[in-house]
């Protein structure tokens, strides 16, 4: 039998940290059509008001991954382990930085990048760290 501890990987172990949040039926829509309830699962979401949540956009503070989006405007967020985002346009990801929101080519929101350390503002919103950037369409981030 193959050694398990030979093989990297980042799958869900342990407690899994998810919660419900409300959406702003802006940015993030439910769709019965869409897997998981929504075009926008999988991208990085922000707080945007209150138990709400919406797509993180450029340097915002990235609370988590959309997983699921119900009929009833409310959506299931992964907040905690590794969770795997979306890189932005042409955006800076490298290792052990803390991440941020970001746009992609097309100016939407919900992808990351790596928080500007020349930028105060970034600083005090930025969160986790980039632990593997080989794919930028899949970065794994390590929210603690």
């Amino acid at each position: 039998m193959a050694d398990p501890r030979t093989s990297v990987l980042f799958d869900d172990v342990g407690e899994v940290e998810q919660y419900t949040f409300l959406i702003d039926n802006s940015t993030i829509t439910y769709s019965s059509t869409s897997a998981g309830g929504s075009a926008s699962v999988g991208l990085a979401v922000k707080l945007s008001a209150a138990k709400t949540v919406a797509l993180a956009d450029d340097g915002a503070a990235v609370i988590g991954r959309l997983i699921q989006v119900f009929p009833d405007n409310t959506a299931t967020v992964k907040v905690g382990g590794v969770l795997t985002l979306p890189g932005g346009n042409g955006a800076t990801l490298t290792l052990g930085t803390a991440i941020v929101g970001a746009l992609n080519a097309s100016s939407a929101a919900g992808y990351i990048r790596s928080a500007a350390s020349g930028t105060a503002a970034e600083l005090i919103k930025c969160r986790g760290a980039i632990i593997d950037a080989g794919t930028t369409t899949a970065v794994k981030v390590l929210m603690c």
